[in-house]
């Protein structure tokens, strides 16, 4: 049985929690404030974990119209993002904390040009879900 996970997400949400993992990531570099991506790390495991989004949360508070009025953006989908960002934040403060300045900026820079990307309308995530999709049902046929 499911929980109680939305089957959509309105993209205005969606584009806020973007916005909010690009800002932050860019004020960690422009600050050189490593742990300052803690912030969206939380965010997204909070999001995993226990299915509550503090930025999403917030920013229905803000939207003009019915949730369901927007265009909306599959949460399986978006939980399947979530787990990439939090993996590839997670190393980053990893690798912040070892004192690998370069492996700290490729990670954080990885999830700061798939929110980006996002935002400018190609989803990383889901060409990537996309292709392991794929390649699960091909697979299946054999």
């Amino acid at each position: 049985m499911r929980t109680s996970t939305p089957v959509s997400i309105p993209r205005p949400l969606v584009q806020l929690n973007q916005w909010f993992i690009v800002s932050i990531v860019a004020l960690s570099w422009v600050f050189q404030i490593e742990l300052l991506i803690i912030l969206p790390l939380l965010v997204g495991m909070s999001a995993l974990l226990f299915k509550y989004n503090p930025v999403i949360k917030t920013g229905k508070l803000f939207l003009k119209k019915e949730p369901s009025a927007y265009q909306q953006e599959d949460a399986d989908q978006q939980q399947f993002n979530n787990i990439i960002a939090v993996s590839c934040l997670g190393a980053a403060i990893l690798s912040a904390a070892a004192g690998w300045s370069t492996a700290y900026y490729i990670f954080s820079g990885m999830v700061f040009m798939a929110a980006s990307v996002a935002l400018a309308g190609f989803c990383i995530g889901c060409f990537i879900r996309f292709q392991w999709k794929r390649f699960q049902y091909k697979r299946s046929l054999q």
